[in-house]
């Protein structure tokens, strides 16, 4: 089907709950996208943090044909052994003890809310009031999004549940100030991603898991977009040495297969009990037997390694470019999840580079967002810069 048409039936059908760009793919390999035109595209998208192998990873590919020919679902109502076998490979690589499944990271995030809620529930303790960050992003679901502090995802869906509470990241007196006897848990990401790749001052963390600690209270980390070796390490926490109670991952955990996982420790997950929560998809066969190989390929082909070299150099790069440019402000970031700040709109810089073949992000207005795939080559990233290069050339003689 031609691009045009796919766009038009997009127009005509699908919900417009999304500013699609006037381009439709067909094909991927690596860091490399194809149109249905037969353009080819350098992807540091990577379907926003989802693709951390790449396109069509032949490791993924395979995975993917071999668990499909045995068996797709069925349901939890039995035992799944790839589950089962994910489930131990994510405790033994974590502080987890248990997990439960699901398909997105707004249902991870919801399963952590009832979880925590559940938790001071059958303690006796009325405790319910979760604590956010501004500016954080959790999910578009009721409760997800309703712990998203920001405005702009809650207008128009009033009344919103109440329980929520909102501090500036980066503020621990705020945080402080914000406690009360119904506060159960502080929810956090390590680095905020929609919110700009805003990354946590110096010991911060380190004063909220003591003030959880201190407050009887449980700390929960959304690791839905740092999660699975996005910042150089299978899971941001590790860098900033504070162990949550919780953690909810999904994107990249699959490889592209949907899927959502929330982590607890055995004393807060005996919460939940049967009939407590639940998902009829949720750590199905396909997506854990993916979600096993993905972790494998993660671990044998250095791809934190990998992650950790390419990120530096894509800073160091980015880095040149603000001593040339002085309409950029900052360039900030941990392993390829990397951020520059513009004092100026992002979105037409964005636009600029789709023209030249290339997929970066904007988020918060004025941040350019990179996140390429955790397979990304040197060459990739020289590709990247000497394209952007251009395209902010054309914005400073405008």
């Amino acid at each position: 089907m031609k691009q045009q048409d796919v766009i038009a039936l997009t127009e005509r059908y699908v919900a417009r709950t999304y500013r699609r760009y006037p381009v439709c793919f067909v094909r991927g390999r690596g860091a490399r996208l194809w149109d249905t035109e037969g353009r080819e595209y350098l992807d540091f998208v990577a379907g926003l943090a989802v693709v951390n192998l790449g396109h069509s990873h032949p490791r993924v590919v395979e995975a993917i044909r071999r668990q499909a020919e045995r068996l797709l679902h069925t349901s939890n109502l039995y035992h799944i052994e790839p589950q089962a076998r994910l489930a131990r490979l994510l405790c033994e690589r974590s502080f987890a003890d248990r997990v439960f499944f699901c398909n997105s990271g707004a249902e991870a995030n919801e399963s952590a809310i009832k979880l925590a809620r559940r938790y001071f529930n059958l303690k006796g303790e009325n405790r319910y009031k979760i604590i956010t960050m501004e500016s954080s992003f959790h999910g578009r679901t009721f409760f997800s999004m309703t712990a998203t502090a920001q405005e702009k995802i809650h207008t128009g869906f009033g009344p919103l549940p109440q329980g929520f509470v909102y501090v500036p990241f980066n503020d621990v007196s705020a945080l402080e100030s914000a406690l009360d006897s119904q506060t159960a848990a502080v929810m956090v990401e390590p680095i905020q991603g929609e919110g700009g790749v805003r990354l946590p001052e110096e010991g911060y963390l380190q004063r909220v898991r003591e003030i959880c600690n201190r407050e009887g209270i449980l700390l929960i980390f959304d690791e839905v977009q740092t999660g699975i070796g996005r910042t150089g390490t299978l899971f941001a926490y590790e860098q900033f040495g504070v162990t949550p109670d919780i953690m909810t991952l999904a994107k990249a955990l699959a490889g592209g297969i949907p899927i959502g996982a929330m982590l607890a420790t055995e004393e807060v997950m005996q919460a939940f009990g049967p009939g407590t929560h639940a998902s009829t998809f949720g750590g199905n066969h396909l997506a854990t037997e993916v979600a096993i190989e993905v972790l494998k390929t993660i671990q044998e082909e250095g791809l934190l390694e990998n992650c950790q070299r390419m990120g530096e150099y894509l800073k160091r790069g980015l880095e040149e470019l603000r001593g040339l440019y002085p309409f950029i402000r900052d360039v900030r970031g941990r392993g390829l999840m990397v951020a520059m700040e513009l004092s100026m709109d992002a979105m037409p810089v964005v636009d600029e580079c789709l023209k030249r073949a290339l997929l970066v992000n904007a988020t918060q207005e004025r941040v350019l967002r990179f996140l390429p795939p955790l397979v990304i080559e040197k060459r990739d990233v020289d590709q990247m810069l000497s394209i952007l290069r251009n395209v902010l050339d054309s914005f400073r003689a405008g």
